[in-house]
């Protein structure tokens, strides 16, 4: 017989709730929640990573990229034409940029050349004055030099020189002189000079032109 003392559980041993087999955990168990675990695709059979045989084959694409043999004729022409979109939009892109890059020095140079051709009196002035003497010495000197300076660096070159051929893109005829033995139209003499900003003309020379008598 019995005592019922002995069903009375001790309080000084530690109490196991269900069955003992669940009192150790194994090591490879993962978390159910929580940060994303990469799954080893080589993990043991039978254990917490066991993956059926079309799983494996899934990491294995994914791991690899997806392989042009498995892909029906149907995403093969729909990977096929992403592909074309995706180097159609690259193409516009850079083609977009260039455009900008373009525009962008369009405009700078006719910001420049109408700074410059609103300066051109001045410069007028300058000539004028070399040619009476004025600018032989003193300060006045210094400054056409430096303002003169300031056009070379925008690449600013005068244009019209007496004895050249007569260009109607370059010149302008304001006169025309019948020259004895003349066999073309030449510059006989520079009124006005005019002026180049690079390839654009700013302002066409005005020039006497010889013509055969």
């Amino acid at each position: 017989m019995t005592d019922p003392k002995d069903n009375v559980p001790n309080e000084d041993e530690p109490q196991v709730e269900g069955d003992a087999t669940n009192a150790e955990q194994p090591e490879d168990l993962i978390e159910a929640e929580g940060p994303d675990v990469e799954v080893p695709t080589d993990a043991p059979a039978g254990g917490a990573t066991d993956l059926s045989p079309e799983d494996e084959a899934l990491l294995a694409d994914a791991a690899r990229g997806i392989a042009g043999d498995k892909l029906s004729t149907e995403d093969r022409d729909l990977v096929a034409e992403m592909r074309a979109d995706m180097l159609r939009a690259q193409a516009e892109l850079v083609n977009f940029r260039k455009r900008v890059e373009r525009d962008r020095e369009a405009n700078r140079e006719v910001a420049i050349a109408e700074v410059v051709r609103a300066l051109l009196p001045a410069l007028d002035d300058l000539t004028r004055a070399e040619a009476h003497g004025d600018l032989t010495e003193g300060p006045m000197q210094v400054i056409g030099q430096k303002i003169r300076g300031g056009f070379e660096k925008f690449k600013l070159v005068q244009i019209g020189e007496k004895g050249e051929s007569f260009d109607p893109n370059i010149h302008e005829a304001i006169v025309q002189l019948p020259t004895p033995g003349a066999t073309g139209q030449t510059v006989a003499d520079v009124v006005e000079p005019g002026y180049k900003l690079g390839e654009r003309v700013l302002r066409a020379a005005k020039v006497a032109v010889a013509v055969p008598a």
